[in-house]
């Protein structure tokens, strides 16, 4: 997965998510898809700033097991530099 960040004037946490004809069919990029957006929305408590950030889903996402791809964008999201909140129970 890549992550791309947007920072400015209407920004505010919101998701963006696409999959090119690589990564399969319609049916395989629409469950990438949802799968990335799922990722972000029990994630999103989690992060801090004015960011819009667009995830982009590559080859055997829809595959891949869960733990996985959460550990993937919660890396990504700290290798991007935004502000990891404290979690809330």
């Amino acid at each position: 997965m890549v992550l791309w960040l947007r920072e400015g004037d209407g920004a505010s946490l919101r998701v963006g998510a696409a999959a090119s004809r690589r990564v399969g069919g319609a049916v395989i990029r629409g469950r990438a898809k949802r799968r990335l957006r799922e990722i972000f929305r029990q994630n999103r408590y989690k992060l801090s700033g004015s960011y819009d950030v667009v995830l982009v889903a590559r080859r055997g996402l829809d595959q891949a097991p869960w733990n996985e791809v959460v550990k993937e964008f919660l890396g990504l999201v700290q290798k991007a530099g935004i502000q990891l909140g404290k979690e809330k129970l």
